[in-house]
């Protein structure tokens, strides 16, 4: 970074340093960090809005330059020297520019690393279906998908294409080829690449984010057809997620898409982040629902109110509820052993 004002660097750099989540640089503030959760505001001068831009210009296209003028903000990947990457919004607000930045680190850590559920591996073994990641925003779901990616990279030959907005881990090739394209630089839309990626020779499509009625179109008809698809939704929990999937299509429709995502669906998993009690670090809860038989049966019928307890039930598929993930940090003792679920609403 070649830079004015040296503070948007530091408190980058300073931000990796600490393992923060967020960096926010606003107009007329001092820049604030998100560390495990919290914001936490930076020891330093406000920061102007024409400092702000004269840090992000150099980072910006001819495109995003004129996306800013139009829409008054826009989405972006910046590289902190090799070493970091962020995922960056830059948006027009009442007082000025502000610019949100998500910190990806630069090393992808594997399923091991994130203590992660070793049914997760196994799903990456499957050659077609839908894998569904579904939380908050800041609940981890990105790094999650990225460890599930890397799992299919480092074991199988496949032909991965991620489309994502923006691109934020990147990936080295493996045991697999792989493509990563980026809405607004690579493509238009999420929809168009998919319908695009289906004609490139895929064994595995990441899709960013399933926003609306055609990617989530494509999506399905990826799954049915032959591919792994692995994609996000905003959702709190398994049987919500089939609830907003079918909910999105019309009325006339939705039992042909129950039909469709009852035989494609591999797994649906819900995630939330909890601080570990050992050290200033977070760690995914998560509620696991993988498509057996009788959760495909529920889906087909619309008893999506009783997936619940298929998920209760369904630990010989590798299922688990928010309150057993809990249970098995406890067990080993990844978080505070007086935590509860409610706590973490």
């Amino acid at each position: 970074m070649n830079n004015m004002n040296p503070i948007f660097q530091n408190t980058l750099k300073f931000a990796h340093q600490v393992n923060a989540s967020d960096i926010h640089f606003i107009t007329g503030s001092p820049p604030v960090l998100r560390l495990l959760g919290e914001l936490k505001r930076v020891d330093a001068p406000p920061v102007t809005e024409d400092e702000l831009f004269e840090f992000l210009v150099p980072y910006l296209d001819e495109n995003q330059k004129k996306q800013i003028k139009s829409q008054k903000e826009v989405d972006l990947g910046i590289d902190l020297q090799g070493q970091v990457r962020f995922r960056v919004n830059i948006f027009k607000h009442l007082n000025g520019l502000s610019a949100a930045f998500r910190l990806i680190p630069a090393k992808i850590r594997t399923l091991q690393d994130l203590q992660l559920p070793e049914v997760l591996s196994e799903f990456c073994k499957r050659k077609k279906g839908l894998i569904l990641m579904t939380g908050p925003t800041g609940s981890g779901k990105s790094t999650t998908l990225a460890a599930l990616i890397h799992e299919i990279n480092m074991t199988r030959r496949a032909h991965i294409i991620t489309i994502e907005d923006p691109i934020e881990y990147v990936h080295t090739p493996r045991e697999s080829v792989i493509h990563q394209r980026e809405v607004g630089r690579h493509t238009d839309h999420f929809s168009t690449a998919l319908r695009s990626a289906l004609r490139e020779d895929p064994d595995v499509i990441l899709v960013g984010e399933m926003r609306d009625l055609e990617t989530i179109t494509n999506a399905l008809h990826a799954a049915e057809t032959g591919h792994l698809v692995l994609s996000t939704l905003h959702t709190n929990s398994a049987a919500e997620t089939v609830d907003r999937i079918i909910n999105v299509f019309p009325p006339e429709q939705q039992q042909q898409i129950r039909m469709v995502l009852a035989a494609s669906l591999v797994a649906v998993i819900a995630q939330r982040l909890v601080r570990m009690s050992m050290k200033d670090d977070r760690v995914a809860l998560l509620e696991i629902m993988a498509a057996s038989p009788a959760v495909r049966n529920l889906i087909r019928e619309g008893k999506t109110h009783q997936l619940d307890n298929a998920i209760q039930t369904g630990t010989e598929f590798g299922m688990q509820s928010f309150q057993k993930g809990l249970k098995r940090l406890k067990e080993y003792n990844l978080v505070a052993p007086n935590i509860e679920l409610t706590d973490l609403v």
